[in-house]
Protein backbone atom coordinates (compact mmCIF):
# COMPACT_ATOMS: atom_id res chain seq x y z
CA UNK A 1 0.00 0.00 0.00
CA UNK A 2 1.31 3.45 -0.87
CA UNK A 3 2.22 5.72 2.00
CA UNK A 4 -0.09 8.55 0.91
CA UNK A 5 -3.77 8.26 -0.02
CA UNK A 6 -5.90 10.97 -1.60
CA UNK A 7 -9.68 11.15 -1.58
CA UNK A 8 -10.75 13.19 -4.59
CA UNK A 9 -14.42 14.05 -4.98
CA UNK A 10 -15.87 14.39 -8.47
CA UNK A 11 -12.80 12.71 -9.92
CA UNK A 12 -14.26 10.78 -12.83
CA UNK A 13 -13.90 13.56 -15.42
CA UNK A 14 -12.58 17.04 -16.05
CA UNK A 15 -10.53 18.79 -13.38
CA UNK A 16 -10.99 15.96 -10.89
CA UNK A 17 -9.56 13.45 -13.34
CA UNK A 18 -6.61 15.74 -14.05
CA UNK A 19 -5.93 15.97 -10.32
CA UNK A 20 -6.14 12.21 -9.84
CA UNK A 21 -3.69 11.53 -12.68
CA UNK A 22 -1.14 14.09 -11.46
CA UNK A 23 -1.33 12.71 -7.92
CA UNK A 24 -0.79 9.23 -9.35
CA UNK A 25 2.34 10.54 -11.07
CA UNK A 26 3.48 11.71 -7.64
CA UNK A 27 3.10 8.25 -6.15
CA UNK A 28 -0.23 8.69 -4.42
CA UNK A 29 -2.95 6.11 -4.13
CA UNK A 30 -6.39 7.56 -4.78
CA UNK A 31 -10.02 7.08 -3.91
CA UNK A 32 -11.81 8.23 -7.05
CA UNK A 33 -15.26 9.49 -6.16
CA UNK A 34 -18.04 9.82 -8.74
CA UNK A 35 -21.75 10.56 -8.56
CA UNK A 36 -23.23 8.98 -11.71
CA UNK A 37 -20.62 8.07 -14.34
CA UNK A 38 -19.07 4.81 -13.15
CA UNK A 39 -17.67 4.19 -16.64
CA UNK A 40 -15.79 7.48 -16.54
CA UNK A 41 -14.52 6.74 -13.02
CA UNK A 42 -13.18 3.35 -14.14
CA UNK A 43 -11.48 5.02 -17.09
CA UNK A 44 -9.88 7.50 -14.69
CA UNK A 45 -8.67 4.60 -12.57
CA UNK A 46 -6.98 3.03 -15.60
CA UNK A 47 -5.31 6.33 -16.51
CA UNK A 48 -4.03 6.68 -12.94
CA UNK A 49 -2.58 3.18 -13.06
CA UNK A 50 -0.76 4.04 -16.29
CA UNK A 51 0.59 7.29 -14.79
CA UNK A 52 1.98 5.61 -11.67
CA UNK A 53 5.82 5.59 -11.57
CA UNK A 54 7.52 2.19 -11.88
CA UNK A 55 8.02 0.22 -8.66
CA UNK A 56 5.39 2.28 -6.84
CA UNK A 57 2.86 0.41 -4.74
CA UNK A 58 0.02 2.82 -5.47
CA UNK A 59 -3.53 1.54 -5.83
CA UNK A 60 -6.78 3.10 -6.97
CA UNK A 61 -10.44 2.44 -6.30
CA UNK A 62 -13.70 4.04 -7.40
CA UNK A 63 -16.42 5.04 -4.92
CA UNK A 64 -19.93 6.15 -5.81
CA UNK A 65 -21.36 8.91 -3.64
CA UNK A 66 -23.34 12.11 -4.08
CA UNK A 67 -21.57 14.41 -1.65
CA UNK A 68 -24.65 16.59 -1.28
CA UNK A 69 -26.27 13.69 0.60
CA UNK A 70 -25.35 13.05 4.25
CA UNK A 71 -25.73 9.29 4.01
CA UNK A 72 -23.57 9.15 0.89
CA UNK A 73 -20.81 11.15 2.54
CA UNK A 74 -20.79 8.80 5.53
CA UNK A 75 -20.74 5.76 3.24
CA UNK A 76 -17.90 7.26 1.18
CA UNK A 77 -15.72 7.98 4.19
CA UNK A 78 -16.37 4.56 5.67
CA UNK A 79 -15.61 2.84 2.38
CA UNK A 80 -12.35 4.72 1.80
CA UNK A 81 -11.14 4.01 5.35
CA UNK A 82 -12.02 0.34 4.98
CA UNK A 83 -10.21 0.09 1.65
CA UNK A 84 -7.10 2.19 2.39
CA UNK A 85 -6.99 2.47 6.18
CA UNK A 86 -6.22 6.18 6.13
CA UNK A 87 -6.60 9.41 4.16
CA UNK A 88 -3.66 11.79 3.79
CA UNK A 89 -5.24 14.29 1.42
CA UNK A 90 -8.83 15.42 0.89
CA UNK A 91 -9.51 17.20 -2.39
CA UNK A 92 -12.93 18.84 -2.46
CA UNK A 93 -13.41 19.05 -6.21
CA UNK A 94 -16.96 17.84 -6.89
CA UNK A 95 -19.12 20.60 -8.27
CA UNK A 96 -22.02 21.29 -10.57
CA UNK A 97 -23.00 24.18 -12.82
CA UNK A 98 -26.54 25.49 -13.31
CA UNK A 99 -28.64 23.32 -15.61
CA UNK A 100 -29.82 26.57 -17.18
CA UNK A 101 -27.85 29.82 -17.19
CA UNK A 102 -30.61 32.10 -15.95
CA UNK A 103 -30.49 35.81 -15.28
CA UNK A 104 -29.96 36.67 -11.62
CA UNK A 105 -33.53 37.98 -11.38
CA UNK A 106 -34.86 34.67 -12.68
CA UNK A 107 -32.71 32.19 -10.71
CA UNK A 108 -34.89 29.44 -9.26
CA UNK A 109 -34.74 28.24 -5.67
CA UNK A 110 -34.31 24.70 -6.97
CA UNK A 111 -31.16 25.63 -8.91
CA UNK A 112 -29.82 27.67 -5.98
CA UNK A 113 -30.32 24.78 -3.55
CA UNK A 114 -28.80 22.23 -5.93
CA UNK A 115 -25.61 24.24 -6.41
CA UNK A 116 -25.18 25.26 -2.80
CA UNK A 117 -25.77 21.68 -1.60
CA UNK A 118 -23.19 20.16 -3.93
CA UNK A 119 -20.63 22.94 -4.21
CA UNK A 120 -20.62 24.24 -0.63
CA UNK A 121 -22.67 22.25 1.86
CA UNK A 122 -21.31 18.86 0.79
CA UNK A 123 -17.63 19.87 0.93
CA UNK A 124 -18.15 21.62 4.28
CA UNK A 125 -19.57 18.58 6.03
CA UNK A 126 -17.24 16.10 4.32
CA UNK A 127 -14.30 18.20 5.50
CA UNK A 128 -15.77 18.29 8.98
CA UNK A 129 -16.04 14.50 9.02
CA UNK A 130 -12.54 13.85 7.63
CA UNK A 131 -11.01 16.38 10.03
CA UNK A 132 -12.72 14.56 12.88
CA UNK A 133 -11.05 11.30 11.85
CA UNK A 134 -7.66 13.02 11.66
CA UNK A 135 -8.00 14.69 15.04
CA UNK A 136 -9.18 11.49 16.71
CA UNK A 137 -6.11 9.71 15.35
CA UNK A 138 -3.67 12.49 16.20
CA UNK A 139 -1.24 10.39 18.25
CA UNK A 140 -1.17 7.61 15.67
CA UNK A 141 -0.72 10.21 12.93
CA UNK A 142 2.17 11.96 14.65
CA UNK A 143 3.90 8.64 15.36
CA UNK A 144 3.70 7.78 11.65
CA UNK A 145 4.89 11.25 10.61
CA UNK A 146 1.71 11.94 8.65
CA UNK A 147 0.78 15.53 7.74
CA UNK A 148 -2.72 15.52 6.28
CA UNK A 149 -3.91 18.30 4.01
CA UNK A 150 -7.11 19.64 2.48
CA UNK A 151 -7.32 21.24 -0.96
CA UNK A 152 -10.53 22.95 -2.05
CA UNK A 153 -11.07 23.52 -5.78
CA UNK A 154 -12.93 26.78 -6.19
CA UNK A 155 -13.09 29.06 -9.24
CA UNK A 156 -12.42 32.60 -10.39
CA UNK A 157 -16.21 32.83 -10.06
CA UNK A 158 -15.62 33.14 -6.31
CA UNK A 159 -14.85 36.82 -6.96
CA UNK A 160 -15.75 37.53 -10.61
CA UNK A 161 -19.55 37.99 -10.89
CA UNK A 162 -21.51 36.30 -13.69
CA UNK A 163 -25.10 37.51 -13.42
CA UNK A 164 -26.39 34.61 -15.52
CA UNK A 165 -25.14 32.04 -13.00
CA UNK A 166 -25.20 33.84 -9.71
CA UNK A 167 -25.84 30.71 -7.67
CA UNK A 168 -22.62 29.19 -9.01
CA UNK A 169 -20.60 32.28 -8.05
CA UNK A 170 -22.11 32.30 -4.56
CA UNK A 171 -21.34 28.62 -4.03
CA UNK A 172 -17.69 29.11 -5.00
CA UNK A 173 -17.38 32.19 -2.80
CA UNK A 174 -18.65 30.07 0.08
CA UNK A 175 -16.00 27.44 -0.66
CA UNK A 176 -13.35 30.15 -0.61
CA UNK A 177 -14.40 31.32 2.85
CA UNK A 178 -14.63 27.71 3.98
CA UNK A 179 -10.92 27.33 3.15
CA UNK A 180 -9.99 30.17 5.47
CA UNK A 181 -12.26 28.95 8.26
CA UNK A 182 -10.86 25.42 8.29
CA UNK A 183 -7.30 26.71 7.86
CA UNK A 184 -7.65 28.65 11.10
CA UNK A 185 -9.53 25.93 12.97
CA UNK A 186 -7.22 23.06 12.03
CA UNK A 187 -3.82 24.74 12.20
CA UNK A 188 -3.26 23.70 15.82
CA UNK A 189 -3.78 20.09 14.72
CA UNK A 190 -1.06 20.31 12.07
CA UNK A 191 -3.54 20.24 9.18
CA UNK A 192 -2.95 22.71 6.34
CA UNK A 193 -5.81 23.84 4.12
CA UNK A 194 -5.48 25.36 0.66
CA UNK A 195 -7.63 26.73 -2.13
CA UNK A 196 -6.79 26.14 -5.78
CA UNK A 197 -8.70 28.62 -7.93
CA UNK A 198 -8.99 27.58 -11.60
CA UNK A 199 -9.85 29.98 -14.38
CA UNK A 200 -11.17 29.01 -17.80
CA UNK A 201 -10.43 25.28 -17.97
CA UNK A 202 -11.25 23.04 -20.92
CA UNK A 203 -13.74 20.49 -19.55
CA UNK A 204 -17.23 19.15 -20.19
CA UNK A 205 -18.60 21.95 -18.00
CA UNK A 206 -17.19 24.67 -20.26
CA UNK A 207 -17.99 22.91 -23.54
CA UNK A 208 -21.20 24.86 -24.09
CA UNK A 209 -19.38 28.21 -23.96
CA UNK A 210 -16.27 27.22 -25.92
CA UNK A 211 -16.87 29.65 -28.78
CA UNK A 212 -17.43 32.53 -26.35
CA UNK A 213 -14.23 31.88 -24.41
CA UNK A 214 -12.19 31.18 -27.55
CA UNK A 215 -13.02 34.73 -28.61
CA UNK A 216 -12.43 36.27 -25.18
CA UNK A 217 -9.08 34.55 -24.73
CA UNK A 218 -7.91 35.66 -28.19
CA UNK A 219 -8.94 39.22 -27.29
CA UNK A 220 -6.83 39.20 -24.11
CA UNK A 221 -9.04 37.88 -21.32
CA UNK A 222 -5.90 36.36 -19.79
CA UNK A 223 -2.21 37.29 -20.19
CA UNK A 224 -1.48 33.64 -21.03
CA UNK A 225 -3.60 33.29 -24.15
CA UNK A 226 -4.80 29.69 -24.01
CA UNK A 227 -7.37 27.54 -22.32
CA UNK A 228 -6.33 25.94 -19.07
CA UNK A 229 -6.13 22.16 -18.96
CA UNK A 230 -7.19 19.81 -16.15
CA UNK A 231 -3.54 18.82 -15.74
CA UNK A 232 -2.65 22.46 -15.00
CA UNK A 233 -4.89 22.28 -11.94
CA UNK A 234 -3.63 18.78 -11.14
CA UNK A 235 -0.01 19.94 -11.02
CA UNK A 236 -0.89 22.70 -8.54
CA UNK A 237 -2.68 20.21 -6.30
CA UNK A 238 0.23 17.78 -6.54
CA UNK A 239 2.68 20.48 -5.42
CA UNK A 240 0.54 21.15 -2.35
CA UNK A 241 0.06 17.44 -1.68
CA UNK A 242 3.80 16.81 -1.83
CA UNK A 243 4.29 19.37 0.96
CA UNK A 244 5.98 22.02 -1.17
CA UNK A 245 4.23 24.73 0.91
CA UNK A 246 4.63 23.60 4.53
CA UNK A 247 4.57 27.13 6.01
CA UNK A 248 1.39 28.17 4.18
CA UNK A 249 -2.25 27.58 5.05
CA UNK A 250 -5.40 29.27 3.85
CA UNK A 251 -3.40 30.14 0.73
CA UNK A 252 -5.01 30.65 -2.68
CA UNK A 253 -3.20 29.20 -5.69
CA UNK A 254 -4.50 30.80 -8.89
CA UNK A 255 -4.45 28.55 -11.94
CA UNK A 256 -6.07 30.99 -14.33
CA UNK A 257 -3.57 32.17 -16.92
CA UNK A 258 -3.23 35.44 -15.03
CA UNK A 259 -6.93 36.32 -15.08
CA UNK A 260 -6.74 37.61 -11.50
CA UNK A 261 -4.21 40.34 -12.37
CA UNK A 262 -5.81 43.77 -12.54
CA UNK A 263 -4.65 45.67 -15.61
CA UNK A 264 -5.03 49.20 -16.95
Amino acid sequence: MAFQVALITGASRGIGRGIAIELARGGFSAAINYATRRDAALECKQLCEKATPPNTESSFEVFQADISERSDRARLLEGVQERFGWIDLLVNNAGVAPAVRADLLETSEESFDRLMNTNARGPFFLTQAVAGVWIAGLKQREAAGKKPKIVNISSVSAYAPSVNRGEYCMSKAALSMMTQLFAVRLADHGINVYEVRPGVIETDMTGSVKEKYDRMISEGLTPIKRWGKPEDVGRAVAALALDRFPFSTGEVINVDGGFHIRRL
